[in-house]
């Protein structure tokens, strides 16, 4: 509270000529006590939550008006799945002919006639995530202020933009899981390393740190950890921590966009020469090789290139990041390309700074947004680098977060060597630990891994073993007074065996005839024979084990399956790895993301998983559209088709889907998907 009564002082009581919008992360756990502080400290009467003003899109806008209009479902979904109108929010009757609809037929025609007039107008109030207002004065003399849906809470009922211009202080209290994984990381090495370090200790510009990074080995560190940022990775091969700066902040829309990643690049790796106009652009530019990456370059570009002033540098910044919402940024094109022309700058030159702002308008990073983000892939990296067991710990205590399953996050710690010990009652707590093994450490996995066994059951079990440990299995349900759920929970997540010296079909069985002491009704003496059931195969363990705790540290599910694969022509990920440009190939694995992201041009991105490594396929819209149903419901793909090889980078273009799932037997895995 000292540290954060501190900040907001400081906020509050500001200069004019700082930002009225500050972002402060918070570690995920803090984030609602920080918000529940601002109240404390300030009062309803002079902080209240933000709202954000939901307007109509070209989608919301077709649905919305669609179901008033009474069209069918069919046609609702193919007009909205479809961006008809995406420049300057006129109907393109071409589009719609391709989607089978008439543009000219009369309810057709005023649904997209209304749809043009809603597309920019507000739909609904919704509250902004993390965002407080906070004033001197009290806030309903400021702004119309209503209850929030969460008891004892207000915000006010103006859009967080219009904020900006009256200049009212708006701080973002934001949660990032990745610090509160950090924080766990630094609190495992106190513990079983002796060592106390904090984010500014890290042992910096650490070159095997590096080395790892440029590899593209980042599953579960922060920001980097994406399909993008690992083919970028390679490409960039960053060898201090302003490359990772670069990196974080140019895998964004904006750059993308904008046409800056590969300019970069060339320049970065020596294919293209570095020029520049002016020497006043190169006092702007020369840090990123004459390409602006970060927001300061383009706003600064606008002043020295295009004189503008200080103010219409700042509203060129704001409209930047709502040029669609508010009627794009055509009022600022003559003004830019003017100011450069008479400055002496080229046409060519002025365009493209141009669409490059237009670009930025998608979505870019400031540079000290960056450049704290890079800090914490820094320190990610390093754990993962360095304290593999302890940094994939802390990850499986901080989930859900990231980009990856507890599953993958798993089988990557396995591969880089780390021993993970199962879940067993006699020495997991409630989360994952380390036990220090040979001067080694492992992993156990805890009880939080086990589904459908109670956290209070977990905590009495946890409490009741510090006394004694458990005799049997009676005594494990007497003493931590756990009920027929529990038990069963724990037996299906083969948690008993080292109690009841069986496997999990014989510790289902045990758990049945567990019954609680009456004084009324003694238990019997005899007690019935224990059946002799049969040890589940391989197989059957790891469908068991993803069943109960959403991995499996038996033999991966493509292991099993590799000989009949095999004969199918498929090849693994380590083969496709040292297969050459242009070949042809049959491969499989278990989808584990599928992303689609707007930057993309309708190309979907599938990662697959097999025991030796990751698959990354990129799948066209056309193939995507004829195999729609093996591309989104299967859980384990085949694909056929080309490797794309760049250096490091490999990727396979689909030619040809088929859905494998059938092989899994009973096996159920899930994919993350992100849109």
């Amino acid at each position: 509270p000292t540290h954060m009564e501190i900040l907001f002082e400081r906020f509050v009581s500001r200069e004019r000529n700082e930002p009225p919008d500050i972002d402060v992360d918070f570690e995920h756990e803090r984030r609602e006590e920080v918000m529940q502080y601002v109240y404390q400290r300030y009062g309803r009467h002079r902080a209240a939550l933000t709202s954000a003003v939901i307007t109509y899109r070209s989608r919301s806008a077709v649905r919305d008006v669609g179901r008033a209009l009474e069209l069918s479902q069919d046609q609702i979904e193919r007009l909205a799945g479809d961006r008809i109108w995406w420049q300057n929010s006129q109907v393109i009757p071409e589009r719609v002919r391709e989607i089978g609809l008439d543009p000219k037929a009369p309810l057709l025609f005023q649904v997209l006639k209304l749809v043009q007039q809603l597309i920019g107008f507000p739909r609904h109030l919704s509250q902004h995530s993390g965002g407080f207002v906070i004033s001197h004065e009290p806030l309903c003399d400021l702004v119309p202020i209503e209850n929030a849906s969460m008891s004892k809470r207000t915000v006010i009922q103006w859009d967080k933009t219009d904020i900006d211009i009256l200049g009212l202080l708006k701080v973002d209290c934001l949660a990032l899981g990745m610090l509160s994984a950090i924080h766990r990381a630094f609190d495992l090495m106190h513990e079983y390393r002796g060592v106390r370090m904090t984010m500014a200790t890290v042992p910096a510009e650490d070159s095997q740190v590096y080395r790892m990074i440029s590899n593209a080995d980042t599953v579960g560190v922060f920001q980097i950890e994406s399909r993008a940022q690992m083919a970028m990775l390679p490409r960039l091969r960053p060898r201090c921590f302003y490359d990772l700066v670069i990196e974080v902040a140019i895998v964004r829309p904006g750059p993308i966009q904008g046409d800056m990643v590969h300019p970069y690049l060339r320049r970065r790796n020596g294919k293209e020469a570095v020029s520049y106009p002016s020497q006043a652009v190169r006092e702007v530019l020369e840090r990123t090789l004459g390409v602006p990456i970060f927001q300061e370059q383009v706003i600064k570009l606008a002043m020295v290139a295009a004189g503008f002033t200080p103010g219409e540098a700042d509203g060129l910044r704001r409209d930047m990041a709502a040029w669609k919402r508010h009627g794009g940024l055509g009022h600022y094109e003559e003004r830019l390309i003017q100011g450069m022309r008479e400055r002496g700058y080229s046409e060519d030159f002025a365009r493209r700074i141009y669409q490059q702002i237009l670009g930025f308008g998608e979505y870019g990073f400031p540079e000290s947004h960056a450049a704290s983000f890079a800090l914490m892939v820094y320190v990610s990296a390093w754990f993962k680098c360095h304290e593999p067991a302890i940094f994939t710990c802390a990850l499986l205590n901080s989930q859900p977060m990231g980009f990856y399953s507890p599953s993958q996050l798993v089988q990557d710690a396995r591969r880089h060597g780390v021993i993970i010990r199962p879940v067993d009652i006699t020495q997991s707590k409630w989360d994952c630990t380390i036990e220090p093994v040979d001067g080694n450490l492992t992993l156990r996995l805890g009880l939080n891994r086990v589904k459908h066994l109670s956290h209070a059951g977990a905590l009495r079990l946890t409490s009741a073993r510090q006394h004694r440990p458990f005799t049997s299995l009676e005594d494990l349900a007497h003493r931590a007074e756990l009920d027929k759920g529990d038990l069963q929970a724990l037996a299906s997540a083969d948690a008993l065996s080292t109690l009841i010296h069986s496997h999990r079909r014989q510790a289902a069985w045990a758990t049945g005839g567990v019954e609680k002491p009456s004084p009324v009704f003694p238990l019997p003496r005899i007690r019935e024979a224990v059946p002799m059931l049969r040890a589940p195969h391989a197989g059957e363990s790891v469908c068991a084990d993803y069943a109960s705790t959403g991995l499996t540290l038996g033999p991966h599910p493509m292991a099993l399956l590799r000989q009949q694969l095999k004969s199918l022509g498929v090849i693994t990920s380590t083969d496709i790895g040292q297969s050459q440009h242009g070949h042809y190939i049959h491969t499989a694995g278990i989808v584990t993301t599928r992303q689609k992201p707007s930057s993309a041009n309708n190309v979907t991105f599938v990662t697959l998983e097999d025991e030796t490594g990751n698959i990354n396929l990129v799948v066209w819209q056309r193939l995507a559209e004829q195999q729609h149903q093996a591309l989104v419901g299967s859980q384990l793909l085949g694909v056929r088709g080309q490797i794309q090889r760049e250096g490091q980078v490999i990727h396979v273009i689909a030619h040809h889907l088929k859905d494998y799932t059938a092989m899994l037997g009973n096996l159920t895995t899930w994919s993350r998907d992100f849109h």
